[in-house]
C-alpha cells in the first residue's frame, strides 16, 4: 500500500504558516521569527517531508506572487527614474529563498482604479503599493488586506514609511549652518505624501531659523526641476541654495543652474532627497537625503510573505543626510 508524499503545502497547513514561510525555513533564508523556524522544522521532522528539487525547479516562476503596482505615466518613465528599481530590487531581496515570484503593473493614474479592482481578485501573498494615493490606497484596502504601501496611506492601510519631514528638516539645517540665507525649494507633488511631508520638513525648518520659504511644485521628474529652477532664478535671482524633492528632478536643477551660469556649490548649493546612485554621477556629486529604499521595500515584501502586514501595521525608517560636493560650505 502506498503513502502520499507530504508536500510544502502539507507542512504549511499543519504548521499554520504560509507556503512562503516553509520555503524559507527548508531554505534556510532570513525572514522567519526563530520561534516560528522551529515549530516548522518539527512539523518537517514529524510528517517525513523531503524537498523534491525536480518539482522545485519545475514550480520556479508559478507560484505565489508578490504583485507590485506602480501608478507611473508610462513604462519609460518607470524605467528612467531610479526609485523604482531600488523597490524591485528590495522586493526580490524579500522574496530570495521562496517559491514565489513578483507581477509588476505599470499604470497610469486614470487607469489605476480598474487595474487595482482587477488585483484584488487574484491577489496570491499580496500587493506592494508604489506612488498609489492614500485615496486610492484605501479604496484597494476595502477590497484586499494583504497589502503594504511604500509611503503614507489611507487611516488602516498596512505601510512603510521614511523619515521624510525629518530628512528635509536637516537638509534646511545643513544649508543654512553653511552660509546660505536664500534656501528654496523645488518638491514633488500634492498627489504625495512623501512629497507633502517633505515640503512640512522644509517649511518646519524655514521657520525655525526664521527664513522666508521659496516653494515650487511638480511631478517627480527631472524636467520639473529644470523648468522649476529656471522660473526660480528669473523670480528669486538672489537665491543661494534650493532643495529638491528627489534626486532626479535634482539633476534637472543642476542643469538649470548650469546654464544660468551658476556654479554649484559656489553661488547655489544644491540637496537632493532619496540618496540614489545618481548622487555619484552629477558634477559635483551631489547631496542627498538618504532613505534606505531597498531596506523598506525588503521589509514589506517579507511582511507580506510572512502575513504580518495588518490593519494599521506600519514601519518608519531613518533618513540620513550624506553632504557631498554639491552643498560644500559657501
Amino acid at each position: 500500500m502506498s503513502h502520499k508524499r507530504p508536500t510544502v503545502n502539507d507542512v504549511a497547513a499543519a504548521a499554520g504558516v504560509s507556503k512562503a514561510a516553509v520555503s524559507r525555513v527548508i531554505n534556510n533564508a532570513p525572514g522567519v521569527a526563530a520561534h516560528t523556524r522551529e515549530h516548522v522544522r518539527a512539523v518537517i521532522g514529524r510528517l517525513g517531508y523531503r524537498p523534491d528539487p525536480t518539482a522545485r525547479a519545475l514550480a520556479s516562476g508559478h507560484g505565489d506572487a508578490i504583485d507590485l503596482v506602480v501608478v507611473e505615466e508610462s513604462a519609460s518613465r518607470f524605467g528612467a527614474n531610479p526609485f523604482y528599481s531600488r523597490v524591485t530590487t528590495g522586493l526580490l531581496e524579500g522574496i530570495a529563498g521562496t517559491d514565489a515570484h513578483v507581477g509588476l503593473h505599470v499604470v497610469d493614474e486614470a487607469g489605476a482604479p480598474a487595474l487595482l479592482a482587477r488585483v484584488a481578485e487574484s491577489v496570491s501573498l499580496g500587493v506592494l503599493l508604489v506612488n498609489v494615493t492614500p485615496e486610492l490606497g484605501g479604496e484597494f484596502y476595502a477590497r484586499c488586506t494583504r497589502v503594504v504601501s511604500m509611503g503614507r496611506s489611507a487611516p488602516g492601510v498596512p505601510s512603510i514609511v521614511p523619515e521624510n519631514a525629518d530628512g528635509a528638516w536637516a537638509a534646511v539645517r545643513h544649508l543654512y549652518e553653511t552660509g546660505r540665507r536664500h534656501i528654496a525649494a523645488v518638491h514633488g507633488p500634492d498627489r504625495s505624501p512623501c512629497a507633502v511631508d517633505r515640503r512640512t520638513g522644509y517649511h518646519a525648518a524655514m521657520d525655525e531659523v526664521g527664513l522666508p520659504a521659496r516653494s515650487y511644485v511638480g511631478p517627480f521628474r527631472r524636467e520639473t526641476g529644470y523648468e522649476q529652477v529656471r522660473r526660480l532664478l528669473v523670480q528669486d535671482p538672489d537665491i543661494d541654495a534650493v532643495f529638491v524633492g528627489c534626486d532626479l528632478m535634482a539633476t534637472g536643477a543642476m542643469q538649470a543652474l548650469a546654464e544660468a551660469g551658476r556654479r554649484i556649490p559656489h553661488d547655489v548649493a544644491v540637496v537632493g532627497f532619496d540618496g540614489s546612485l545618481i548622487t555619484a554621477l552629477t558634477i559635483p556629486p551631489l547631496s542627498s537625503v538618504h532613505q534606505p529604499v531597498e531596506q523598506m521595500a525588503a521589509a514589506a515584501t517579507r511582511a507580506l510573505v510572512d502575513h504580518e502586514a495588518v490593519f494599521s501595521w506600519r514601519r518608519t525608517f531613518p533618513t540620513t543626510l550624506e553632504v557631498r560636493a554639491s552643498s560644500a560650505a559657501a
